[in-house]
């Protein structure tokens, strides 16, 4: 028979490999999503200052063209007003998804400034009014800061395309050694299990991804009563 002794060095030594494997697959895991997000900046800069600047321009020589023609050339200054119209619609197409790939407003001013672009590009949206309450936070890493930045982004993606809302509340908080992200939306709710099994509303992606930073995500919801997302990120994530 084993010596209880021995039975229990080998169960921690088991638990300590265990913990070391999860560590090394955090790590592995954050490693992948910093390509990604350094992906995203860099495609977000090419449409923004290449197609971007290039559209501009060439909306620019449209409008000199038009400029140039005679009051009775009805029919080419109709045809140029049309290409003019559709090169401006183009424009604020792409920089509207160089935004969402990477809004600069996050590597240039930080989170807080991001979250209220954020709260304001969305609220009135579908008939949402979007509220944010920030309170008093630590200076935060790049890191930290993409990650609360991309759940409240997919909280109010998710609550315009399957809540039906009519009023969105964010809030971030730091309690002790934690950050506090809500969300809450007085849409028509869900089933919480369902809705993280789902792969169609990026619940399950964000769960993951605050995963991989020590963090955890946790739904309170009911079909009709709205759904409550809440984030939990420690400050120390290593």
């Amino acid at each position: 028979m084993s010596d209880p002794s021995d039975l229990r060095t080998l169960y921690q030594e088991l638990l300590q490999r265990l913990q070391r494997n999860e560590r090394e697959f955090r790590r592995l895991g954050r490693a992948v999503w910093r390509v990604q997000e350094d992906e995203r900046r860099r495609i977000a800069r090419d449409l923004h200052d290449g197609v971007g600047q290039n559209l501009t321009a060439l909306k620019l020589r449209l409008h000199d063209i038009q400029s140039a023609l005679e009051p009775q050339q009805t029919a080419l200054r109709e045809g140029l007003a049309q290409a003019l119209a559709l090169c401006a619609d183009t424009l604020e197409d792409t920089r509207e998804l160089s935004r969402l790939l990477r809004p600069p407003i996050l590597d240039d001013l930080g989170l807080e400034a991001a979250l209220r672009w954020l709260a304001r590009s969305h609220d009135g949206r579908d008939g949402a009014r979007v509220e944010l309450e920030l309170g008093a936070l630590p200076e935060l890493d790049g890191e930290l800061q993409t990650v609360l930045f991309r759940t409240a982004q997919e909280a109010l993606a998710n609550a315009a395309r399957h809540a039906q809302a009519r009023r969105v509340r964010i809030g971030l908080h730091c309690r002790g050694d934690e950050l506090h992200l809500d969300v809450r939306d007085d849409g028509r709710g869900c089933d919480p299990v369902a809705a993280l099994a789902s792969g169609g509303n990026g619940l399950g992606g964000m769960r993951e991804r605050l995963r991989l930073y020590g963090g955890r995500l946790e739904i309170a919801s009911a079909p009709g009563a709205g759904l409550r997302l809440s984030a939990r990120l420690p400050l120390d994530y290593a």
